[in-house]
């Protein structure tokens, strides 16, 4: 991984930190920082708030290089964290990562011990190369409401209760031989993080405990009952994020089932919505078809009331003129036909009854059923003749249309 060395001392403190992050995150093209669009105003809060209430922590962009190789230019906190164990003030240098799916996904927090400083070894938090991957907070992490401010409180105690780094001891001095009456050796002075003096990490951790495993380790000097008391904290801190994230796995399915159900709704809404828009038009289709019905009823009741003032007492089959005479000759051949079949159908029914003998029945049928011929096959030459008539009165039209 590579960083880049901290801003300098005037563009320090938040306006430095929303100075940078506005150019950083309005960057287009091949230089824009690889996250998303919906969720830049977000990590823009996220580092200022970030930065407001830990001075020590400057936003910075880097080159991160994953496991897989793959290098990309990120946004990271780098600086220190404060912590408090044993009565004093400590710094510890760490670097926050902001990977591509941040903040949907936890950020990668690294301890950057210097020189003098070792990590712990088995640290319940930290592994041996410093990435901080057992915090709770990480693991209970949740969008949109997790952010680094919580993150960094969280890391602060955690890291108070246990370091995780430690202070290489200088070997013993073997020119001089100790004198008979040591005199006690001066403690390292204790700084805590000072926000006034320099807005760039200070990584002064001169008083950090010394590592188990490099000096000897000293007597115990630390009371029990305050032993208890941060070991029963540290339990309690472990098992309320247990608890919150099995209350937060809890609630996210309650989430997705409510989702479900109103997803359902919606698309019965649409359904719905579009059968009432059906109906609608069908009844403006109904209406408009009973307006046509009842003008056309007004005008057939008009004529029946003017000819019944009229006195006209012309028989109903004259009431109606045909255009022409293969018009009239499609009238008569269509009701002899319809009146033969009426015919053969009355002496179906009287055959059935036995009021007409049988000899007599196929006579009739036979004689009739010749005449039904003959008008069903004039009602066709009178079809054909009428379609040819039609095409002919076209054509006639056709130069009319043409000009």
């Amino acid at each position: 991984m590579a960083r880049t060395p901290p801003p300098p001392p005037s563009a320090g403190g938040v306006q430095y930190a929303q100075q940078f992050l506005n150019t950083a995150l309005s960057q287009r093209g091949p230089a824009a920082l690889p996250y998303a669009e919906d969720v830049k105003w977000l990590i823009r809060n996220h580092l200022v708030a970030l930065a407001e209430a830990f001075p020590s922590l400057h936003p910075k962009a880097a080159l991160f290089t994953h496991n897989d190789g793959r290098a990309a230019h990120l946004l990271q906190a780098d600086g220190t964290i404060p912590i408090h164990h044993a009565g004093a003030s400590y710094n510890l240098p760490a670097v926050i990562w902001l990977p591509e799916p941040y903040p949907r996904s936890p950020p990668l927090v690294f301890l950057s011990p210097t020189r003098d400083m070792v990590i712990k070894p088995h640290h319940p938090l930290v592994d041996r190369s410093g990435l901080v991957a057992n915090a709770p907070y990480l693991r209970s992490w949740v969008f949109p409401s997790s952010n680094l401010v919580d993150l960094v409180r969280s890391l602060s105690h955690l890291f108070g209760l246990d370091p995780p780094l430690f202070t290489r001891n200088a070997p013993p001095p073997t020119a001089a031989p100790p004198p008979s009456n040591p005199l006690p050796q001066p403690q390292p002075p204790r700084v805590a993080p000072s926000h006034s003096q320099s807005p760039s990490p200070s990584y002064r951790l001169g008083g950090f405990p010394a590592s188990p495993q490099l000096a000897p380790r000293p007597p115990p000097t630390e009371d029990p009952a305050e032993v208890f008391k941060r070991n029963a904290v540290a339990k309690l801190v472990d098992m309320a994020y247990a608890d919150a994230a099995a209350l937060r796995t809890a609630r996210e399915a309650e989430v997705d089932a409510l989702f479900a159900v109103q997803a359902e709704l919606r698309h019965r809404g649409d359904v719905v919505a579009q059968g009432v828009r059906k109906m609608g038009e069908e009844k403006e289709a109904l209406e408009r078809r009973l307006q046509d019905v009842m003008m056309a009823t007004d005008v057939m009741e008009a004529w029946v009331t003017d000819n019944n003032r009229r006195g006209n007492t012309q028989a109903t089959e004259d009431a109606v003129e045909p255009a022409d005479v293969l018009s009239r000759q499609m009238i008569e051949c269509t009701a002899a036909d319809l009146a033969l079949e009426d015919t053969i159908y009355a002496l179906d029914k009287a055959i059935q009854e036995g009021s007409v003998p049988f000899d007599g029945y196929l006579r009739s049928v036979r004689a009739l059923s010749r005449e039904q011929f003959f008008h069903r096959a004039l009602s066709a030459k009178v079809h054909s003749e009428q379609q040819r008539a039609k095409v002919a009165s076209m054509a006639a039209r056709a130069p009319q249309y043409a000009s």
